[in-house]
């Protein structure tokens, strides 16, 4: 009667050498587990930190320009004439715009300060609408207007607020800029695409005139274009703030930075999914070490079985099954780990959590299909034992 082997049988069979080399076992799952949490951080992590610049990009639009002073032909540092600001306000296609200049003031508490431990903070002119431009968000207070823009009135960016220690403006707290005391008015949550306001202490171009010298000329403009007009606002932008030299005017676009981070982040992902490969070939290698000194060491199990009427499919099968299983627990616990280091990541990082599912079966699928591969050639080599050489040589 020919020998058969059932499907329900293959499993408790295929799990005998496992069972009893559970060290073995575990490392085995360990190096394929390491390569598919490699591969599924990576592109969780990439997915997240994705998700988190496309959110930057749709919330301050891919509309929002910057001027600025370039550089002269001669290498030195231009300036933008006093009439930049209204210029730029004035070419087609601007919505909106808003000029600051950075003064040569430094930012104190008090005038008790020593003058060196000005904290990196700085003084800058601000039109009253640059809130308006920027979508930018005040924390407590109110922002610049005409009116307060003539008087000694500060706003903060959250930065400055926070090493200076000004939590609340309610009660009116005073700063020292330059030698001048100034109240503080507000204090601007942080502004993502214009950084250098976190760690600046705003005031109004009029004051700005009368204490510090501000002779008006604006250091970067930001501008709002139409939407459907911004590539060709911006090819305006250079002649309008500086007639005579558009050539000194650098016009840039602040979403172009983030989608720049996205580009970059896809090359590293391509780098480190290659590296992921490598540790789960590794890790496939180590499955086929693992069966090859198995087949070694069962050498007495396989001729009895053989002896008993186990078939050369019988003996492949069981092996093969055992590679498949190493491979499946190693994809299991290699996807556990990259969602937990996704997870793990994302949240230190404050970006939404994303471990793609594709990623994830993918995954799975690599290890099983490592963990078959790895194991063929043990396989055949358990079944090509005949029964009378495996008993003989157990």
């Amino acid at each position: 009667m020919k020998s058969r082997l059932r499907v329900a049988d293959l499993l408790p069979v295929s799990t005998v050498g496992l069972r009893s080399r559970p060290g073995r076992t575990a490392l085995s799952i360990l190096g394929v587990a390491i390569g598919i949490a490699a591969m599924v951080a990576v592109l969780g992590v990439t997915r997240s930190s994705q998700s988190d610049v496309l959110t930057q990009i749709d919330r301050v639009g891919t509309n929002l320009l910057t001027v600025a002073n370039g550089k002269t032909l001669r290498g030195a540092e231009a300036e933008l004439p006093s009439t930049a600001g209204l210029a730029v306000s004035r070419t087609p296609g601007v919505s909106s715009s808003a000029a600051t200049a950075t003064l040569p003031v430094r930012v104190y508490r008090s005038d008790r300060i020593p003058p060196g431990r000005t904290g990196g903070l700085s003084v800058r002119v601000a039109d009253p609408g640059l809130l308006d431009t920027l979508d930018a968000t005040l924390v407590h207070g109110r922002f610049l207007d005409r009116a307060l823009a003539a008087h000694p009135v500060a706003v903060l960016g959250h930065y400055t607020a926070t090493v200076l220690g000004i939590r609340d403006v309610a009660d009116r707290p005073q700063i020292y800029l330059g030698d001048r005391w100034f109240t503080v008015a507000g204090v601007l949550a942080p502004v993502e695409l214009a950084p250098e306001l976190d760690a600046a202490a705003l005031i109004g171009a009029p004051v700005a005139a009368a204490l510090f010298g501000y002779q008006g000329h604006p250091t970067r403009i930001f501008v709002r274009a139409e939407t459907e007009r911004t590539d060709e606002v911006a090819g305006l932008l250079g002649r309008a703030a500086n007639p005579a030299h558009p050539e000194e005017v650098a016009v840039s676009r602040p979403s172009e930075a983030l989608t720049a981070r996205l580009a970059v982040t896809g090359g590293t992902t391509v780098l480190l999914l290659g590296l992921g490969a490598v540790a789960l070939l590794v890790g496939g290698i180590g499955i086929a070490n693992v069966l090859v000194i198995s087949v070694l060491e069962r050498r007495g199990e396989i001729g009895l079985r053989r002896a008993l009427g186990a078939t050369r499919g019988h003996v492949g099968a069981q092996f093969l099954a055992e590679s498949l299983l190493l491979g499946a627990g190693g994809g299991a616990v290699g996807v556990l780990l990259g969602a937990l280091i996704t997870y793990a990541v994302a949240a230190s990082r404050g970006w939404p959590t994303l471990v793609p599912a594709g990623a994830a079966g993918a995954g799975l699928a690599a290890a099983v299909l490592i963990g078959g591969c790895a194991g063929l050639y043990p396989a055949l080599r358990a079944a090509r034992l005949s029964p009378t050489e495996a008993l003989r040589t157990a």
